[in-house]
């Protein structure tokens, strides 16, 4: 099932690397940043304008965290699914079977962009 190319040379592993590849280079970006931030605050003011926007950054990390974790956790589903199919019968159509994963696929890469495109957009706005 995740060996299935899903679009032009994409098996559904390839595309759950991808996400988690993303997230974890995400993750390091967030970290470097919160760093030099922090680097930077030797006032009072210094954290009143600073604090929120490392703020900001960790919302984002806590996010892309909760990302992985609802991946694994459609990963689970995708095989309870299989392993309900293959000894039961099919509840699934191949085909139905790929579509539904390529759902969930976009699903999954809508939210991750949405999310990083508004954190992002708040980050400037603080800056």
């Amino acid at each position: 099932m995740f060996n299935t190319e899903l679009f032009q040379g994409k098996t559904l592993s390839d595309v759950f690397a991808d996400i988690y590849k993303n997230t974890d280079a995400k993750r390091s970006q967030i970290t470097t940043f919160i760093t030099k931030l922090v680097t930077l605050i030797r006032t009072p003011e210094d954290a009143t304008i600073i604090g929120p926007v490392i703020k900001e950054f960790l919302d984002v990390s806590v996010k892309n965290d909760e990302h992985i974790v609802r991946l694994a956790q459609i990963v689970q589903r995708l095989e309870l699914v299989t392993a309900k199919g293959s000894s039961t019968g099919d509840l699934l159509s191949d085909e139905e079977k790929l579509q539904l994963l390529a759902n969930i696929n976009e699903e999954v890469e809508a939210v991750h962009r949405q999310v990083l495109e508004d954190e992002i957009t708040n980050l400037k706005s603080n800056i």
